[in-house]
């Protein structure tokens, strides 16, 4: 998709960046994936590779995008190391912009076509939500005593991190003159349920396990096998907040699917309380949040990624409100 923060290359500087890692014998170059951030291109020489290349270091960006890519890497290692979810291999990592303005790795290119993309049936479709679901079960095993964005610095509890984010992005609005109203709202909302927040267990969130970012191949058996890719916008934090993607626009409550799966293999199920629904009311508002301010930094009134943001955002917010505003 068309974005403002893209870095894109020519051939010979991809071709220079492949020489740099050691990697010669290109045969083609060509852009992938629909990705809307960085730029990412497949590279055929003596295997498949990826390049993905962050945006240039004077690219507008919102906060916790700053020095995303070097946290990628570091989400990639955990998830290979510490769970059986495939993912790509990272061969090379750069971010000294000495060949370019702006960070960049290599890594292997994975089979597979993406799950939105991917020709199924109705039953295997239900069936790779349950895979997916229990997949978020596997990565939230990773758990951590400080929250937050790596890039951003960690905070002692949620309820700190939580704001912080909160802030971050109402202050991103601002930089390009814009004002959030109802950031500012989920802020109050935050302070109103701190006792809540401040209680929550640190584990690692995704928060980006959309469709297009899972890669589904069939194995000779007919079995559909799902790698995960693009983990640069996970976070220290909750887990409630990874089923915002599972079952999406669903309430928690309804994502019954997902919670069955997810229940049935992780030590710690979901069981939809009060509680819970609150946590889930800020996964909500903080997506609505980061989409509404992100259209400023990526697109203009003419791309479609604006608008499908304002009306995800005005859907998200109106169903955080409707539960953050319930009598305790």
């Amino acid at each position: 998709m068309v974005s403002r923060t893209k870095y894109l290359l020519d051939d010979k500087t991809v071709t220079r960046l492949f020489e740099n890692a050691g990697i010669t014998g290109i045969t083609s170059i060509a852009p992938l994936g629909a990705g809307e951030y960085n730029a990412v291109y497949a590279v055929e020489a003596d295997k498949a590779y990826v390049l993905k290349v962050a945006p240039a270091a004077d690219t507008p960006i919102l906060t916790y995008e700053k020095e995303m890519m070097q946290s990628e890497v570091y989400w990639y290692s955990l998830l290979r190391t510490q769970t059986d979810i495939r993912v790509p291999e990272v061969y090379f990592a750069d971010d000294s912009k000495t060949l370019i303005p702006t960070a960049y790795f290599i890594m292997e290119k994975l089979e597979g076509t993406q799950m939105d993309e991917f020709q199924m049936t109705a039953d295997e479709k239900t069936e790779c939500s349950r895979k997916v679901a229990q997949m978020v079960a596997q990565l939230h095993q990773i758990q951590n005593t400080e929250f937050g964005y790596l890039q951003n610095g960690l905070h002692g509890n949620w309820y700190d991190a939580l704001t912080s984010m909160l802030e971050n992005l109402i202050c991103d609005a601002e930089r390009v003159g814009k004002k959030s109203p109802k950031g500012k709202k989920l802020l109050t909302y935050a302070k109103k349920y701190e006792g809540i927040l401040k209680e929550v267990p640190c584990t690692m969130v995704n928060y980006d396990a959309w469709m297009p970012n899972m890669l589904c191949h069939r194995l000779e058996n007919g079995e559909i096998e799902i790698a995960w890719i693009d983990p640069e916008r996970s976070f220290w934090g909750d887990r409630i907040f990874d089923f915002i993607c599972l079952e999406f626009p669903k309430p928690l409550s309804k994502k019954t699917l997902s919670v069955r799966a997810y229940n049935e293999v992780s030590e710690r199920p979901i069981v939809c309380s009060r509680e819970e629904c609150i946590r889930f009311a800020f996964a909500e508002g903080v997506m609505a949040l980061i989409q509404e301010v992100e259209k400023y930094y990526r697109y203009t009134p003419h791309h479609f990624g604006w608008w499908r943001n304002v009306l995800s955002a005005a859907m998200l917010y109106k169903q955080a409100f409707r539960t953050l505003e319930r009598p305790q």
